[in-house]
């Protein structure tokens, strides 16, 4: 683990204009990875043991957070995160909170999965924010309660220790544990506000379940798909068109800039495993005067795979969900969507089912990340 510790230390005091003018941020490698606390995908803040001041539900709100700096509530600044109180000591001799105090939140991520790296946000929190934090995931199956979460028995792997960080900051750690979980436990040492969590990683769907879906969206980042690259996110990012459910509103898909050249667009992802790909949904849901004029679709098998094209250029209508039947089914372990010549689509779907190479090589990896 490694963490970004040029943000350390208070923010200065607001003084007015644009609140983000001196916030403090850098560029995360690990953030090409999926959120696995999107509440999209199912990600919530189940509990907390303390949000005097400010939901803990705010940790996981998609927008960034903001700022208002005339609103007061009856317990005071109204901010826009989770924010404790502040701790003190046991008597007057001993004011001061002891090295081990400290303030929780259990997340459930939205889909378990390897966690790539954290971000904890201060956005506004300038003297308010915790002195240090620290990250624990587990891994436990079904839909487990906060007292079975927080029982003796259960195993926490840290995947961030202690660490000091900054105010009004995006303090970025990256993670290296290659195991898979499904909750998260964040610690703020020993009180104050985080505005904003974003957990990257990779999905490890359960081939069980897969298995008994049958067919299913073998690109959907829920069952285990990702995108790999994309030609332009100048709008909004690829990871939107494997989203769950249709898109609800236009930045809620995938977006280019207006090209002045003769190219065109693409994304490439990685399916859940090996599949037999039977039909393609390409929809443009919200997009009306920038959705792409025309797409086609290609399938390789492994990475050294020659592209095959499986849907081939084909004109699109604006705000509209088309659905493709293909002819035979398509095998392969990557896709790739071809925009023609730029705009975007709002989501993705290549409906199918697992090989039996594909079924037996993500059962292996799902057992060796301990899911």
């Amino acid at each position: 683990m490694t963490a970004n510790s040029r943000f350390t230390g208070d923010a200065n005091p607001y003084g007015g204009g644009d609140p983000y003018a001196d916030y403090r941020t850098a560029d995360f490698p690990f953030t090409q990875y999926a959120n696995l606390a999107d509440r999209r995908l199912g990600a919530g803040v189940i509990a907390a043991n303390d949000e005097f001041f400010a939901q803990r539900e705010n940790l996981l709100v998609p927008e960034r957070a903001e700022f208002d700096p005339e609103h007061f509530g009856h317990k005071g600044k109204v901010m826009d995160g989770w924010e404790t109180r502040r701790r003190r000591g046991t008597s007057a001799d001993h004011p001061w909170p002891t090295a081990d105090d400290h303030d929780w939140a259990l997340v459930r991520l939205g889909a378990p999965g390897v966690v790539r790296g954290v971000v904890i946000d201060t956005a506004h929190f300038r003297g308010n924010y915790p002195q240090a934090v620290s990250v624990e995931a587990t891994c436990v199956a079904g839909s487990p309660s906060p007292e079975e979460l927080l029982a003796d028995d259960v195993k926490w792997t840290t995947l961030v220790p202690r660490t000091p960080v900054g105010g009004h900051a995006a303090n970025g750690f990256e993670v290296d544990v290659e195991q898979c979980f499904t909750h998260l436990r964040v610690n703020q040492h020993p009180d104050g506000g985080i505005a904003r969590l974003r957990v990257y990683g990779e999905v490890v769907p359960d081939p069980k379940w897969l298995s008994v879906l049958g067919a299913f969206d073998v690109v959907a980042l829920e069952n285990g798909g990702r995108v790999e690259d994309a030609s332009n996110l100048f709008y909004s990012p690829a990871t939107n068109t494997i989203q769950p459910g249709r898109s609800r509103k236009m930045d809620d898909g995938w977006e280019t800039r207006r090209r002045r050249d003769q190219g065109n667009d693409w994304i490439s992802y990685q399916l859940a495993a090996q599949s037999q790909i039977r039909a393609i949904e390409i929809d443009t849901a919200y997009l009306k005067g920038n959705s792409a004029g025309w797409a086609s679709v290609s399938v390789k098998d492994g990475e050294d795979g020659e592209w095959t094209e499986v849907l081939p250029r084909t004109r699109l209508q604006p705000d509209t969900n088309h659905r493709f039947v293909l002819p035979a089914p398509a095998v392969g372990t990557h896709a790739r969507v071809d925009i023609f010549p730029d705009g975007g689509i709002s989501r993705l779907r290549l409906f199918g089912s697992l090989t039996e190479q594909g079924a037996a090589r993500l059962a292996a990896r799902h057992q060796e990340l301990g899911g």
